[in-house]
């Protein structure tokens, strides 16, 4: 051992590491033994980058983390991280040595309290994925210029509104069955599932929506069971999911034939023929008109040009009778061209209002109204699905009632 003169201080005689060597030591040992772990904690200092890395701390009341996920790992996570949410983060140990700082390279995230949804999620995908469900040599093309469509959706939300909307736009002569369900809570599931196979029995349809606006996950869990996903997978009727927003993903959304990211982009998808159709038609048009037009001055042009020349009276006497006659023909034409085109917006308009007539809200303003067993979305169809004091909601065209059952009486 080497003592210096004057200072009170001595150098070992053994392995002096430098900084740069320790914590390359420490940090071969910590990834060696934590390759893969959960963590559980509140999330600060959230920042994401430009790069799609996002880095973030975990901390609880005694210690923190520094987290970082890289933009392949954010591309595969199902939620994002948030200031002040808390969290489960699975990820490996590692030391960034440039800042002697250990931190967590993040694979996964889950919300606490929903963890248990997520791996349920997680675990029926892969689970109905091995068995082949989601294959796309299961998945049927959609038809060309349907007629008739099933929605598959709670009859009060936005979604059958939007849909219906959306789709007599597009073409008012496409007809719409709505299959009215619940969407969520207790017996959602069969009730989906049964309006599925109902249809398929009934036949006379060429293509099935459902239909559900955004929500949580909890709000949208009917279709993640698997018997929804079954009964989507044997329907012969295609099937269209458009569950939620664009950032939600179904069980649904897998087992369907097509998936759009909201229930108003389902009828653009399904009537995509028909506008094609429609496109085209009006090119043609213009370009026949066009054409026909470059013609008839091109005729006019070289017919004046004879009316130039000495001796050509009695031609140009009869060109100007055949024009006067192409004039009344034209004019004829043009004539039943606008009648057969205002036919046809008349028939259009009849078509229109038939279809307005068969939609719910017109039978609701004829004077209709829908009961439901109170807080929930039950429609009551018969007297034996009530009883003396029980709260009923009346839906009007124009608002809502509550009411009580003071008396019942079955049908004769």
């Amino acid at each position: 051992m080497l003592r210096m003169q004057g200072i009170d201080a001595t150098v070992p005689d053994e392995k002096v590491y430098t900084v740069t060597e320790l914590t390359s030591f420490l940090k071969h040992l910590v990834e060696k033994r934590f390759p893969s772990i959960w963590i559980v904690g509140e999330i600060s200092n959230c920042t994401a980058h430009s790069s799609g890395h996002t880095y973030f701390t975990l901390k609880d009341a005694g210690a923190q983390i520094r987290c970082v996920l890289f933009s392949g790992a954010a591309r595969r996570v199902s939620v994002r991280p948030e200031e002040g949410l808390k969290m489960y983060a699975l990820g490996r140990l590692t030391v960034y040595e440039r800042q002697g700082q250990y931190e967590l390279i993040v694979s996964n995230l889950l919300p606490v309290g929903r963890g248990e949804l997520y791996a349920a999620f997680a675990k029926l995908k892969e689970k109905l994925a091995k068995e082949g469900l989601f294959d796309e040599a299961l998945k049927q093309d959609l038809p060309r210029f349907p007629s008739r469509i099933a929605v598959v959706t709670s009859p009060t939300g936005a979604a059958v509104r939007d849909v219906i909307r959306v789709a007599t736009s597009i073409h008012a002569g496409v007809e719409i069955v709505v299959y009215p369900v619940r969407v969520q809570g207790e017996g959602a599931k069969e009730e989906i599932a049964g309006a599925v196979d109902f249809l398929n029995a009934e036949g006379g349809f060429d293509v099935i929506i459902l239909a559900r606006g955004g929500g949580s996950i909890e709000d949208l869990w009917a279709f993640n069971e698997e018997v929804v996903a079954r009964a989507i997978v044997a329907s012969e009727i295609p099937v269209v999911s458009a569950i939620g927003h664009e950032i939600d993903f179904t069980i649904a959304d897998f087992a369907a034939d097509a998936r759009v990211p909201t229930p108003s982009a389902a009828p653009t998808l399904v009537l995509a023929d028909y506008v094609d159709a429609a496109t085209r038609l009006e090119g043609l048009l213009r370009r026949a008109g066009t054409s026909l037009a470059g013609r008839i001055d091109r005729s006019k042009t070289f017919i004046e040009g004879l009316n130039t020349h000495y001796g050509m009276r009695a031609v140009r006497d009869r060109v100007t009778a055949g024009m006067r006659d192409l004039d009344e023909a034209l004019g004829g034409a043009r004539k039943t061209v606008e009648a057969r085109i205002e036919s046809g917006r008349a028939r259009l308009a009849g078509l229109v209002g038939k279809v307005e007539a068969l939609g719910p809200l017109s039978t609701l303003e004829r004077g209709y109204s829908i009961v439901f067993l109170a807080d929930t979305d039950v429609v009551v169809k018969g007297v034996e699905q009530v009883d003396v004091g029980e709260r009923l909601m009346i839906r009007f065209f124009r608002g809502s009632a509550t009411s009580r059952v003071e008396s019942t009486e079955e049908a004769e």
